[in-house]
């Protein structure tokens, strides 16, 4: 059995792409698990690395630049009509590519996690006559889903198949697939990533996490607040994922803004395979509100802050996170808010910080949202779909 997996463009499109590569492998040791991704993709490169994989192809994909609010502005800027016109050249390459890859590779079956890329691989497997199923991680189906959706053997969804346009009897709530690594966090498990990662057992730690690619708001907020926060909790540990373009400038802002002794209680990371250590060794985390990162914390049940970026298109993160604040599982503060005043996201982290009975609720409240199975129930479906079944 061959399948191909595909999808990318962020971290969140690929890292569950690996683990339905693990839960595949683990089903069927035979089955050959074959990616194909977008070139120029920032995380091509994991997998590439991934044991479960044993080949990789990469072919043109592009994408049609919509943003949140924005509105008849965005139709008449010249810059973002002439990159649409550029990626609808590059999307029609990307279909003759995939057409002739997929002819060549006979796959059995085709998993789509989304992202740019999915759209050509999907329409050449069409082609093809080769089946494919589609993944959504939001309650407000992507641009690509809408495109390739109605044309798949199956439509996984995140959320309860009812608020997706899907036909209903080919749709199926799996939620998002995580690592096994993610499990409840427990004060002994707490303690255990603790030591691993040489962080005091008494100290205060906050893990901010922007998405694969960082987040420029919560970057900023933290520049303008940390030296006041290390200076009234003594024993805080920071660690802070900027994105693999935003190292060097966060390293740069955080080297001018800090002490010695301050600079000593951060760790500024551009990408790390070890989220779950980290973010189960906090006591709060802040974060983006993308489906995957928050599928994670879900099943772990850490307190989270949540800011929501308000530029992407549809508005999905908007809604994963009202979601969550509506049901008292996070904090919410919204990206304009976070621009307007970044001391309001400190007055919430000390709030949280001295309030552990609070950020209890909020973790307990969130773990009601948790699908930790999800990736074994689609590979479980995929199989079966490429056995026909």
């Amino acid at each position: 059995m061959t399948i191909v997996l595909t999808g990318g463009g962020s971290g969140g499109h690929i890292t569950p792409l690996l683990v339905v590569a693990a839960e595949l492998k683990r089903q069927n040791p035979d089955v050959k698990i074959i990616y194909v991704g977008q070139k120029g993709d920032h995380f091509a490169d994991l997998p590439a690395k991934d044991p479960n994989i044993s080949a990789v192809y990469k072919v043109r994909a592009g994408k049609f630049r919509r943003y949140n609010g924005e509105g008849l502005k965005q139709i008449l800027d010249i810059s973002t009509l002439f990159k649409n016109v550029r990626d609808i050249i590059f999307i029609s390459v990307g279909m003759v590519q995939s057409y002739f890859l997929i002819k060549r590779l006979k796959p059995d079956l085709i998993f789509s996690r989304g992202g740019y890329v999915s759209v050509p691989v999907c329409l050449g497997a069409k082609l093809n006559r080769v089946g494919y199923i589609t993944h959504d991680s939001d309650p407000i189906p992507s641009l690509t889903n809408r495109i390739i959706g109605p044309g798949a053997k199956l439509n996984l969804v995140a959320q309860s198949k009812d608020i997706y346009p899907y036909k209903k009897d080919k749709t199926v709530t799996t939620g998002i697939p995580i690592s096994r690594s993610f499990v409840r966090v427990t004060e002994k498990v707490r303690a255990g990533y603790r030591q691993k990662l040489n962080i005091d057992q008494k100290a205060n730690m906050i893990f901010v996490i922007g998405g694969g690619l960082g987040a420029k708001s919560i970057n900023e907020a933290f520049y303008d607040i940390l030296p006041n926060m290390l200076s009234e909790f003594k024993d805080l540990r920071v660690v802070h994922i900027v994105g693999r373009i935003n190292e060097q400038q966060t390293l740069e802002a955080y080297k001018e803004i800090l002490s010695e002794e301050q600079a000593r209680h951060i760790e500024v990371l551009s990408f790390t395979d070890k989220v779950y250590m980290y973010s189960g060794a906090a006591d709060l985390v802040i974060t983006r509100a993308g489906a995957t990162n928050l599928a994670e914390f879900e099943t772990q049940g850490v307190a989270c802050i949540v800011i929501p970026s308000t530029s992407l298109v549809g508005g999905h993160q908007l809604k994963n996170a009202d979601i969550l604040k509506d049901n008292h599982a996070a904090v919410v503060i919204r990206d304009e808010e976070l621009k307007e005043n970044p001391h309001s996201l400190a007055k919430q982290i000390g709030l949280l910080l001295r309030d552990p009975h609070k950020r209890q609720e909020l973790g307990n409240e969130l773990t009601e949202f948790a699908h930790p199975n999800a990736g074994e129930e689609i590979a479980t479906l995929i199989i079966k779909t490429a056995e026909g079944k």
